[in-house]
């Protein structure tokens, strides 16, 4: 009786429009970010920032991006690390050779340089679809690693490709301690999931599902598949060169091109999978499951197996993460290939009809 919409009159087409036209949904959302900025601060340590937090916003950030072209737009992607790349190693660039650049402008410039590396290898997808068009986004990846490795500029001459940042700061406030570091990165995730719900929303959302459902059907309709997909690459490109960049300068502080390899993109399509293809809310879910069950893992396989007597080295911890993930994406695939999303929107379904049958 909790979950109900009954009696929440629409008076206007703009009310009946909103992100989130039931007022449960949208109650639940803010104090789940208040939560997020206010209870989560007062609770967590530096190694829970260090190791969880901070980590999953930037992943869920990424994801997002991924989303957009892969859920949305139907763009099957194989080079979101590179695009990650790209971005961190842009922002660097700005930072390391223009003074006084701010961080937050060193973020959106290394997101455009993403951006365009994006529509780059993302002119393909006009010829080619499907395991050709994965092909061709991950030429990006093995291209951004022989580029950060073999063009000294792009490190400033770093032999190794390996750069460093220091003495972050925002608007004159330090960004060094790990909740500062985890509030600035939340900061940048929910606005830019805001940004991403409205534009999935807009009629161009509305052009890369038709492109993602029927490309054919969508071109007699008037919509433009050269433009649909490209621009998907953009925005998806742009938002992942950000997570990238967060991913450098926050979280690792120092890094090089391996920090960016292709096992970053698999985790990062394998967060949209068991999240939800075409979901907001599912990048989330998909970011949290692949950063978090690691960590659980790691706790609970050393203690079930004691409980047998036995010893599990790290290397067979590596190797059952390594099975447990092939293992849920396989079982995804089959009995729920829409994701944690799609089990979340039929659990809001039933409560809706609750106590009544289905």
């Amino acid at each position: 009786m909790f979950y109900r919409e009954n009696g929440q009159f629409k008076t206007s087409y703009r009310a009946d429009q909103q992100v989130f036209p039931i007022l449960q949904d949208k109650v639940a959302i803010w104090l789940l970010i208040a939560a997020a900025f206010i209870v989560v601060p007062l609770l967590a340590t530096d190694y829970f920032y260090l190791a969880i937090l901070t980590p999953l916003v930037i992943m869920s950030l990424a994801a997002l991006g991924m989303n957009i072209l892969v859920g949305y737009c139907g763009q099957i992607s194989l080079g979101s690390g590179a695009f990650m790349a790209v971005g961190a190693y842009g922002a660097y660039n700005f930072v390391a050779r223009v003074p006084g650049m701010p961080l937050i402008a060193a973020l959106i410039l290394g997101g455009l340089c993403a951006t365009l590396f994006g529509i780059l290898f993302g002119l393909p997808s006009l010829r080619v679809k499907g395991l050709y068009l994965a092909m061709a986004t991950l030429a990006a990846q093995f291209f951004s690693d022989w580029m950060f490795l073999r063009i000294k500029w792009f490190t400033n001459d770093s032999p190794s490709g390996s750069v460093s940042v220091s003495d972050l700061a925002v608007f004159g406030m330090p960004i060094q301690s790990p909740q500062s570091k985890y509030l600035f990165c939340l900061t940048l995730l929910v606005i830019i999931a805001i940004l991403a719900k409205n534009l999935v929303r807009s009629a161009i959302g509305r052009e890369w599902m038709a492109i993602r459902d029927m490309d054919v059907a969508a071109s007699v309709i008037g919509i433009r598949p050269m433009y649909a997909k490209l621009s998907a690459f953009a925005v998806s490109s742009f938002i992942v060169g950000v997570a990238g960049a967060l991913w450098g300068f926050v979280h690792l502080g120092a890094w090089e091109p391996a920090a960016f390899s292709s096992d970053i993109s698999f985790k990062l399509l394998f967060m949209v999978i068991i999240g939800g293809l075409g979901s907001i809310m599912g990048s989330f879910f998909g970011a949290a499951f692949i950063v978090v069950l690691p960590i659980v893992l790691n706790l609970l396989l050393p203690a079930i197996a004691g409980m047998f007597g036995m010893h599990i080295s790290t290397a067979g911890i590596s190797h059952a993460e390594l099975i447990v993930f092939g293992v849920l994406i396989v079982w995804f695939l089959i009995v729920e290939p829409h994701g944690i999303a799609k089990l979340w929107s039929t659990g809001k379904q039933k409560m809706r009809v609750w106590p009544f049958p289905h």
